[in-house]
């Protein structure tokens, strides 16, 4: 194998332009292409060949050489990088010492699949990163995103994700609504989480296909988007909390949803 190749410098050209990927969405955008930091999301780079380079920490080569050298058995280039170049480029405070540059998946639309999970001004990173990570443990479920939710690309939200961005599809797109609809022309039900709902365990039996609505964290979804659901569903609440988290309680209707399709 070949030495990788060391740039000592935090002002270098490449550590500038991945330090940008991890500091801005336009810059991700323009790129095609982000950074997922640590051991375990640059494992999961790997393993799904989403990664285009491998950056390790020029003290940690003897530590990662499992991924050095799957990097470059996959004819990947791999970078050691001085400290100060690796503070430079890493979105946390005390770095893992290993990043891969990882190209964005190409998304027009989401492929057919029995469940959807459909966020609309879902601003917490936390909160879509597990929306991502639930949607990985449930299987054959997809996830679009309105422009206005938290970057699914985002140093914050890929850690919440668990290494979930590599294997759950993702639409992020300009027109929701426009999504929803193509959605329904493709025999989709759409479900709207709505606190003015009908009782969620009382609904109808499953369609095939089915979308679930999610809302922003105080405002809920849009009216609009709410009226475009063939049925509007809330959870019970008997406690005093007025509402749930929006990640919480996607999770629990994606998972009875499941409880039902596995019945069948």
């Amino acid at each position: 194998m070949s030495a990788p190749t060391l740039i000592a410098s935090p002002h270098n050209s490449m550590v500038q332009g991945w330090r940008t990927l991890n500091r801005s969405r336009k810059a991700r955008m323009e790129a095609g292409g982000f950074l997922a930091e640590g051991e375990h999301m640059a494992q999961e780079a790997l393993k799904a060949g989403a990664a285009t380079a491998l950056l390790c920490a020029e003290d940690a080569l003897a530590r990662y050489r499992a991924l050095t050298d799957q990097a470059e058995a996959g004819g990947l280039p791999v970078y050691a990088l001085s400290q100060r170049a690796l503070e430079a480029v890493a979105d946390t405070r005390t770095p893992q010492g290993v990043l891969c540059v990882c190209r964005m998946p190409a998304a027009d639309r989401l492929p057919d699949l029995p469940l959807v999970i459909a966020l609309e001004n879902v601003q917490d990173p936390g909160n879509v990163g597990t929306v991502l990570r639930t949607m990985d443990a449930i299987g054959n479920a997809g996830v679009l995103l309105s422009r206005e939710c938290a970057d699914v690309f985002a140093p914050k939200t890929l850690r919440a994700t668990m290494g979930a961005v590599f294997r759950v599809p993702v639409w992020i797109t300009e027109d929701f609504h426009g999504a929803l609809e193509a959605l329904k022309a493709r025999d989709y039900r759409l479900l709207a989480g709505a606190l003015d709902g009908t009782p969620f365990y009382e609904r109808p039996a499953d369609a095939e296909r089915t979308c679930l609505l999610i809302g922003n964290e105080g405002q809920g979804l849009a009216p609009e988007t709410a009226a475009m659901a063939q049925q509007k569903v809330r959870l019970p609440m008997p406690g005093q909390a007025e509402s749930l988290n929006a990640a919480v309680a996607c999770a629990v209707m994606a998972y009875d949803i499941l409880r039902r399709r596995l019945e069948r």
